[in-house]
């Protein structure tokens, strides 16, 4: 019995051992694939041993995926179409890079153009912004630290400003314009305009080598005071503007501050040169007693630069008064003229040539402003001036409101004529877009 049992167990266990083995060998040798999913084949297929048809599977939802996939491929392609489209059809714009190198640069860029500087600190060496207008990217750079050969440029068109007025000045402007000439010369550069603050008695000729039409690289000239130059071709007439380098801010008057009363008749604040009409100018005042009527600040000596307190003194003489009084100095454009328009002060402006080389003729002096409509009080000779006191007298606050108001209007009307034209005049000659 007992012999039986162990003959049993022996049994079972050779047959368990030949079992395991067998397993072993189908899950490690045996290359046969044998599919969970029920597969449906075509009536005829055979089934061969490896588990593949003798005809290709049949797949019942292959119409659907094909039809699907096309749809979607007809999306990605009309998507496609779409982009083309809109990369076709975008605005192109175009990169100009603007060279502040005189003070006039800042008119341009915060009065004309709007344009921002970072940082806002106006003693900050390194200042710069940018700003659209009309198709032209405009960015603006400025300060002491922009020397020459350290503006990146992204661009091959560049705005240089300069000032010509003296012949220090001059002399700055000169190493600019080479520089600019070195880049050109090099094909980095291909496109220049330069805006200058001309000579008061326009004087030029210094700058003459360097325009195009004359053998140089200087494509524009955009020229401060009524120059015989200026053609509106390639040498346009631009406007002084307010005196930037004392520091004149971008004025936002209230609704208040133009409606309020105005203490004064009339203000100047100024250098009293001798032999000049000023001297008429004082001598009238006094002996019309005047002088209470007027605000007045005069000083023997020019003075560069303006100290905290004369410029607030002089902001608020602007502020506060109906008129200002607007003589010639060595030129008839003077910065007070914009500057009283920025306040809403009308300027009295003389109306006189000055010795020099200027265009002379119905237009002239002040051509720029008599063609834009400035609604300013012209006078040949400042004994005129009692009378227009006198009627200034007869006017109600309403009207003088009124006036005020349009005054704002023209010269906000006038800074934008100056920048679509400057941008347009860049735009043709620079891109040939017209």
């Amino acid at each position: 019995m007992r012999f039986f049992r162990r003959k049993i167990a022996i049994i079972v266990v050779l047959a368990y051992a030949i079992f395991s083995l067998y397993a072993a060998y189908n899950v490690f040798f045996n290359k046969r694939v044998i599919s969970r999913v029920h597969r449906v084949v075509k009536k005829g297929t055979v089934i061969l041993d490896n588990g593949k048809g003798g005809e290709e599977e049949w797949n019942p939802w292959e119409e659907d995926e094909r039809a699907q996939s096309l749809v979607l491929q007809k999306r990605r392609d009309a998507f496609r179409s779409y982009q083309d489209h809109v990369a076709k059809n975008r605005p192109k714009t175009y990169k100009v890079q603007i060279w502040g190198k005189a003070a006039i640069g800042l008119y341009l860029w915060e009065h004309i153009l709007e344009g921002p500087l970072i940082p806002a600190d106006k003693s900050s060496q390194w200042r710069e912004g940018e700003i659209q207008s009309g198709k032209i990217n405009f960015s603006f750079y400025t300060g002491p630290a922009v020397v020459q050969g350290h503006v990146s440029l992204d661009t091959d068109s560049v705005v240089l400003v300069l000032n010509g007025r003296e012949q220090q000045k001059i002399s700055y402007s000169i190493q600019w314009l080479q520089h600019v000439q070195g880049l050109v010369q090099a094909r980095t550069v291909s496109r220049v305009a330069v805006v200058l603050l001309g000579n008061e008695r326009c004087n030029n000729d210094w700058i003459s080598p360097y325009l195009k039409r004359h053998g140089g690289f200087v494509d524009l000239l955009f020229l401060v005071y009524d120059s015989l130059w200026v053609n509106d071709k390639d040498i346009f007439q631009w406007p002084l503007g307010v005196a930037t380098y004392r520091h004149f801010p971008v004025v936002t008057l209230s609704g208040q501050m133009v409606k309020n009363v105005r203490p004064y008749l009339c203000n100047f604040l100024g250098t009293i040169y001798k032999n000049s009409s000023r001297e008429t100018l004082m001598g009238v005042l006094k002996q019309n007693g005047l002088e209470k009527d007027c605000l007045m600040h005069v000083r023997e000596k020019w003075l560069p630069q303006e100290t905290a307190d004369t410029s607030r003194q002089y902001q608020m003489a602007l502020a506060q008064s109906d008129l200002t009084l607007c003589p010639v100095g060595v030129n008839t454009e003077c910065y007070r003229i914009y500057e009283a328009c920025a306040y809403g002060s009308v300027p009295v402006v003389e109306d006189v040539l000055t010795p020099g080389a200027c265009a002379v003729g119905n237009r002239s002096p002040l051509r720029l402003l008599k063609d834009a409509g400035a609604p300013f009080i012209f006078l040949k000779d400042w004994r005129e001036l009692p009378a227009i006191l006198e009627r200034e007298r007869g006017m109600n606050q309403k009207e003088k409101t009124e006036r005020r108001m349009r005054l704002l209007e023209w010269y906000s009307g006038f800074r934008q004529q100056m920048k679509d034209k400057f941008t347009e005049v860049l735009e043709e000659a620079f891109f040939k877009i017209t």
